[in-house]
């Protein structure tokens, strides 16, 4: 483990991360946000402040907000900080959705809420609980998306198992991946389902969806010798068992969660649909930490093969948190890094469905703290979104 402290040590200066689970704050207020398009192009917002999950909307490209409208009627200690945040989608037809990670009394553990809006974000219906279990353990981290079909999938971190196998004198690593699924709008989820075993404690889940309604997750996982690459699995239909994949193939070993979760994005549309596009960090198994790296790949979706993976960013700026939009051939990547006290914003764009990329473009900076980017679709209107907290939200189109 002492060898490769260095190289962890760099990742936790830049990104503040956590041995194996960071801790749920209860902050005033949070650059932790996450937006959404609707059908008519209004950005939509959902923040944490003072204990409470608030939406908003803007008509302007994020220039200005609406009052916000609270979620959740009763305080909460709610994730807002990197990794976990609350969540926010927008159905075909309208409807709001969103969902949160509460922690709870016992250290790390917590519950995942949602709530739904059916008259266009004015008001909010009585937000539940998405899992059936509800033992007070870990139920975090959660992530949520919303099908073509206009199913409603949500993926969340569980150690349910790893309990169950520590009562029963068994061997565990990690954690779980676990999901429910809404058939009917979000007012019901049916019971939860695991997808997969030995899942990290603390890194976001990244979902995609296919154009036949399917939802794949990606997530990093623990392989045998406490490996952290990544696995993904299609969501499976009713009555069968889910089929993970190993995704990446680093191998970095690290006894810890490094609290940097990989983007996933769908490759090819409607009836040329391949695969995924897929961005990860890894940390690297040197004892200087120059084998670290974000990483971009191809998999395919048929022969579960990836492409060789290409490196991008400059780690020495502690680059990181990639995100991933792919629209047609076109593919973006947008990534944070640091330099001279500032936080910068990178792009860069494939033409050719990721094949072979143009050179990558500081876009933005800002002084102080910025959040991880965001690359929203709807439609023709592509966006890079990006939270700061001396200029507010920047919103560019692309």
């Amino acid at each position: 483990m002492i060898k490769y402290l260095f190289a962890l040590v760099f990742f936790w200066f830049g990104f503040a991360a956590h041995a194996h689970e960071g801790h749920t704050g209860h902050q005033q207020a949070s650059l932790a946000v996450s937006l959404a398009l609707d059908a008519q192009d209004k950005l939509w917002r959902a923040a944490v402040k003072d204990g409470f999950v608030e939406v908003s909307s803007s008509l302007d490209a994020g220039k200005s907000f609406s009052r916000p409208v609270r979620v959740n009627q009763v305080a909460q200690k709610i994730g807002a900080d990197g990794e976990a945040r609350p969540k926010i989608a927008v159905s075909a037809g309208g409807y709001i959705y969103v969902s949160w990670t509460e922690a709870l009394k016992k250290p790390f553990s917590g519950y995942i809420w949602f709530a739904r809006s059916v008259d266009a974000g004015r008001t909010f219906e009585k937000p539940y609980i998405v899992h059936q279990d509800r033992s007070e353990i870990t139920h975090r981290f959660d992530a949520l998306h919303v099908s073509a079909d206009g199913s409603i999938t949500v993926a969340w971190v569980d150690k349910r198992d790893l309990l169950a196998a520590k009562a029963a004198g068994k061997p565990y690593e990690g954690a779980a991946i676990y999901y429910a699924v809404s058939k009917d709008s979000g007012a019901s989820f049916l019971p939860e389902q695991k997808l997969a075993d030995s899942s990290c404690e603390c890194c976001r889940i990244a979902l995609a969806g296919k154009p036949d309604g399917r939802v794949a997750a990606m997530w990093r996982h623990v392989f045998e010798g406490s490996e952290r690459d990544h696995m993904i699995a299609e969501i499976p239909a009713a009555n069968k068992m889910p089929d993970p994949k190993r995704a990446t193939f680093g191998r970095w070993k690290i006894d810890g969660c490094p609290h940097h979760g990989a983007a996933l994005a769908a490759g090819g549309d409607g009836a040329r649909w391949w695969g995924y596009h897929m961005a990860w960090y890894d940390g690297g198994n040197d004892d200087a930490g120059k084998d670290a790296a974000l990483f971009y790949a191809r998999m395919d979706g048929e022969a579960w093969v990836s492409s060789p993976p290409k490196r991008f960013g400059n780690m020495k700026k502690q680059a990181g948190h990639a995100a991933l939009l792919a629209a047609g051939e076109s593919v973006w990547l947008a990534w944070r890094e640091k330099d001279a006290g500032k936080s910068q914003l990178w792009l860069m764009k494939s033409s050719d469905e990721g094949k072979s990329w143009d050179s990558p473009k500081m876009v933005a900076d800002a002084v102080g703290t910025a959040d991880y980017p965001l690359l929203l679709q709807n439609g023709r209107v592509l966006l890079l979104v990006w939270n700061t907290a001396d200029e507010g939200l920047k919103v560019i189109p692309l």
